[in-house]
């Protein structure tokens, strides 16, 4: 199953690249505190060229924040780590176009959990994403990013083309904040996948996630 269904587009939390579980644990409540968030993806990456977390390194992480977001009903996803997921009783794994191929994915977490798939701007690789069975797509990048080095640039219009032809759920991702999100809300994105925009607000991260409930409840009121 996707991340849990609701009324219009919810927001879908990427954690930072680098974290200590414990500290970051306290920040994680915080953004929970602020509003309605659907999803928490543990994306634990190295800088550029340096080799990627350990996976006990993954799993102290998943231990430590998987039990908080889990206790909002949120969903809890593994970036790329589909056996960790599967062992750890997390909600399911996020899989790019170079990472762990789909029906792999799918065979280590199982017909209940949820694996989605980056698909980019492209049409034909969401496609076949959905016919394979992936519980979502993503798209994007849709605004330059500081996060990681977009591959790829997307427009609202892949969304609205999406949404109107499929029903499997699309995730917009890509330098998106409160202040630039309302088209993709209204083009019809499910998800909002947010990382800087969140942890890096001015008012904090509960303050970021309340401001783009707050933008999120104008756009779909505007369209």
């Amino acid at each position: 199953m996707p991340p849990a269904a609701g009324p219009g587009c919810r927001l879908y939390l990427i954690t930072p690249p680098a974290l200590e579980p414990r500290a970051f644990g306290d920040t994680l409540q915080r953004a929970l505190d602020g509003g309605d968030v659907a999803c928490v993806q543990l994306r634990l990456k190295g800088p550029d060229g340096a080799a990627p977390p350990a996976p006990d390194d993954v799993r102290r992480a998943t231990e430590r924040l998987m039990p908080l977001v889990q206790a909002r009903d949120a969903a809890f996803v593994l970036n790329d780590d589909p056996a960790i997921a599967a062992e750890m009783g997390a909600d399911g794994v996020h899989v790019g176009q170079t990472d762990t191929p789909y029906a792999e994915a799918r065979h280590l977490v199982g017909a209940g959990r949820i694996v989605g798939v980056t698909c980019h701007d492209s049409r034909h690789l969401a496609m076949e994403a959905g016919e394979a069975g992936a519980n979502y797509v993503a798209f994007g990048a849709f605004f330059p990013t500081g996060t990681k080095q977009a591959k790829t640039r997307a427009r609202p219009e892949l969304i609205a083309w999406w949404a109107e032809t499929f029903e499997v759920p699309c995730v917009a991702i890509g330098g998106i904040t409160a202040e630039n999100c309302a088209p993709l809300v209204a083009a019809g994105a499910d998800f909002l996948a947010v990382a800087a925009g969140v942890w890096a607000h001015p008012d904090g991260p509960g303050g970021g996630v309340a401001a783009f409930a707050r933008a999120i409840a104008v756009a779909r009121e505007a369209g």
